[in-house]
């Protein structure tokens, strides 16, 4: 698995990098059987150590957890525990998905865009809003259970995803109540 780790403003030297290297590997191995890679960002947030974990899973799937404390290795270990608490959670369903997929997830890059909020008290003269910033997008092709599961391994509110079933695009959501809800816009003739 290749390991990126990288500190915003923080010097992160050799001892805490073997550190993370076995730790991680150690962790995500009992629970993936090929991890593609892992990028692991160390920053502070005033008095506190914030650590990212992102890990790329051979299913194509995404896992992501964040860890603080006062100690940048406890960061470091809150945020793993917290990955491996969602890859066990997973397991099963990552394997059965994985089994049953005969082509890896396919991505496709899409348009996205950033939009100026309106904060004038006055009318704007045109519906047509301001786009601040322009970027791609990766859109992945998953069945809803798969949606959902990213969803989750990620912590991410919402997903877009092109449904495996017909191609049309799809989103799901953590609704209010808990629940998760499913957005399928296609027209059933």
């Amino acid at each position: 698995m290749r390991i990126q780790i990288n500190g915003k403003q923080i010097d992160v030297g050799a001892a805490l990098t073997e550190h993370v290297e076995k730790q991680l590997n150690t962790s995500v191995g009992k629970y993936s059987e090929n991890p593609v890679d892992a990028n692991v960002t160390f920053s502070k947030e005033g008095h506190e150590f914030v650590c990212d974990i992102s890990v790329h899973l051979s299913t194509g799937l995404n896992a992501q957890a964040k860890g603080r404390a006062d100690d940048v290795y406890d960061s470091f270990e809150g945020a793993v525990s917290r990955l491996e608490t969602q890859l066990r959670r997973y397991k099963r369903r990552l394997k059965s998905h994985h089994r049953d997929r005969k082509d890896p997830i396919e991505v496709m890059g899409v348009p996205s865009y950033i939009l100026a909020s309106s904060t004038d008290a006055e009318e704007p003269e045109t519906l047509q809003p301001i786009i601040v910033a322009e970027m791609e997008t990766k859109v992945q092709t998953l069945s809803v259970g798969e949606a959902v599961m990213q969803m989750e391994l990620t912590g991410a509110a919402m997903l877009v995803f092109r449904n495996t079933t017909h191609g049309g695009v799809n989103v799901v959501h953590t609704r209010e109540d808990g629940n998760i809800g499913w957005i399928d816009p296609r027209n059933i003739k």
